[in-house]
């Protein structure tokens, strides 16, 4: 039973999982957080509410980018070990950030608008949304140790 765990597919798979939904949620706050400081009220409900809109909506865009970064920057941290061997608990989330971080860079220089995803407007929005993918990168390294938790 462990031996599944020990897929770099399935250790894929949950991270983008996490990365996207971490992604989706804080970007959302980041939003109502822009909205709030404009002085309209945003009860609970308005944030739940938009919380799973963002789910539906966003989230499944916002998956299509970071499967592409964790696609390229997991199997290059996996390579690049040999010349900066780091521990993969600290190897494969900093490769996550950095893989998602070239994604908005990219991506934004490409969109029409300024900045495609809000929240990466601020700094904090921005290592807030790496925070997500680096947490991505430490379930897949959790997974190929062979490890749940």
């Amino acid at each position: 039973m462990m031996a599944r765990w020990k897929t770099p597919l399935l250790g894929f798979v949950l991270a983008l999982l996490v990365t996207t939904l971490s992604g989706s949620l804080i970007q959302t706050q980041f939003n109502l957080a822009a909205i709030a400081a404009l002085g309209a009220e945003i009860s609970l409900t308005t944030r739940l509410g938009t919380s799973a809109q963002d789910l539906l909506g966003f989230a499944p865009l916002y998956a299509a980018m970071v499967a592409v970064a964790l696609a390229v920057a997991l199997p290059l941290a996996t390579l690049g070990w040999r010349w900066l061997p780091l521990p993969p608990g600290l190897l494969y989330p900093l490769a996550a950030a950095l893989g998602l971080w070239l994604a908005f860079t990219i991506a934004d220089a490409l969109a029409p608008m300024p900045t495609l995803i809000a929240a990466t407007r601020s700094l904090s929005g921005t290592l807030a949304m790496l925070g997500g993918a680096a947490l991505g990168g430490l379930v897949y390294a959790c997974c190929r140790a062979g490890r749940t938790s």
